[in-house]
């Protein structure tokens, strides 16, 4: 069993259909600056539930006391979760996980996949490569959702891509929402680009992951090249 530890409600808001951000004031515990690298997640829990793995959707601080995560509705906990007021009270393990090692992509093009609630765990990595931009190659991101409203972070895609992030956004199934953009699975959407030398990191539903891992294999990049947060 993990050690638990408090943290806080400190907000919680609507992220995109059947998502929602939830924030958690960790001060005062001996979690603080314990986010070592992006992609790692966490166990949440309250009382009278079954513990459950969320991924921290903000980036690794050194004194870091506010962790960021995206809840997707329709499961007990995150249900719960959701329905907290500020000022609640969450236990809280420590992270867990390898994360994304940035420091094998350095000096090279990094191409992102996410699809739903996964860009949480790639959104950190998004922030560290921001941080240090001109270490890195050509980064890309391939971002898929069922619908055009179930995009989460949508406010923020614009400084992505001013900070030199290319954002590439798919929907698999549009319906009759007067969707414009690409349709269909991230892999789908790799171009004709050179990707052979990339490193890619990846987070989504199991079926997805197969999906891009096999078309990189296809256009050249070798398994190792290829990284996921657990």
């Amino acid at each position: 069993m993990p050690d638990w530890h408090p943290a806080i409600v400190t907000s919680r808001a609507p992220a995109a259909d059947g998502l929602t951000d939830l924030v958690l004031d960790i001060q005062g515990t001996p979690l603080v600056g314990t986010h070592a690298h992006p992609g790692q997640y966490v166990r949440l829990c309250l009382p009278g539930m079954e513990a459950g793995l969320f991924a921290i959707a903000s980036p690794p601080e050194p004194r870091g006391a506010r962790w960021e995560f995206l809840l997707k509705d329709g499961s007990p906990l995150p249900d719960a979760l959701i329905r907290l007021p500020p000022g609640a009270q969450v236990n809280v393990s420590a992270p867990e996980g390898k994360g994304f090692p940035l420091e094998r992509a350095r000096g090279h093009d990094v191409l992102l996949f996410a699809t739903g609630s996964g860009i949480s765990a790639i959104r950190p990595v998004i922030a560290s490569i921001r941080r240090e931009r001109e270490a890195f190659g050509r980064v890309k991101l391939y971002f898929g959702a069922r619908t055009p409203g179930a995009f989460a972070y949508q406010g923020e895609l614009h400084s992505w891509e001013e900070g030199g992030i290319q954002v590439v956004r798919t929907v698999s199934q549009p319906g009759v929402s007067g969707w414009l953009g690409l349709t269909g699975y991230v892999q789908a959407h790799l171009g004709e680009d050179t990707v052979g030398d990339s490193r890619a990191f990846v987070c989504g539903q199991s079926r997805m992951v197969q999906g891009v891992m096999d078309a990189l294999k296809d256009r050249g990049v070798p398994r190792e090249h290829i990284f996921f947060n657990y």
